[in-house]
């Protein structure tokens, strides 16, 4: 079995152009991003347009959500990844792909704020859209499933660092 440490010093990889933003919304800790004047993102971006599972190469909306997730900006993924769920139209299977980052992003976001039993049930709900989205195959857009799961699952059950995801470009 390969080893997955990771260093916690090398910054991960990225898919995605856009910068990020100058830090990571954590509700009472920091400005909301749109509600507070000192937010980051004063200008909310529009809906992403509506996509399928064959686009995820080029849809920059779904590579900039995993640059926000690998790099701990929690609640500014959990946003991205909603707009996509919903673009994706909440109830086809890329979408409920989608859902599930969402959950495992809201579970990260839980773990930081100290809300750990919130945070394991997301943690479980994001697992479960995960074991759905295997009948789309062993990788979905460039995601390994089962590694995936494994690094949720080790993330939560040791409070281990949290995952990372890695997409194989090479992948369907």
């Amino acid at each position: 079995m390969k080893d997955r440490t990771r260093n916690p010093l090398r910054r991960p990889s990225r898919y995605s152009s856009r910068p990020l933003p100058p830090y990571a919304f954590v509700p009472g800790e920091t400005p909301h991003p749109t509600r507070d004047p000192e937010g980051h993102s004063t200008e909310p971006d529009g809906p992403p347009a509506p996509w399928t599972l064959d686009e995820w190469r080029t849809l920059d909306e779904w590579r900039w959500a995993v640059d926000l997730f690998n790099h701990e900006y929690w609640w500014e993924c959990h946003e991205a990844l909603e707009g996509l769920w919903h673009a994706a139209g909440r109830t086809t299977p890329h979408a409920r792909f989608a859902q599930s980052l969402v959950h495992l992003s809201a579970a990260l976001l839980n773990r930081r704020r100290g809300h750990l039993a919130a945070s394991r049930r997301q943690a479980a709900r994001a697992l479960r859209g995960l074991r759905a989205a295997r009948a789309l195959g062993p990788v979905v857009m460039g995601v390994d499933l089962e590694r995936l799961a494994e690094d949720i699952r080790s993330s939560f059950s040791e409070a281990g660092p949290p995952p990372r995801i890695a997409l194989a470009e090479g992948s369907p």
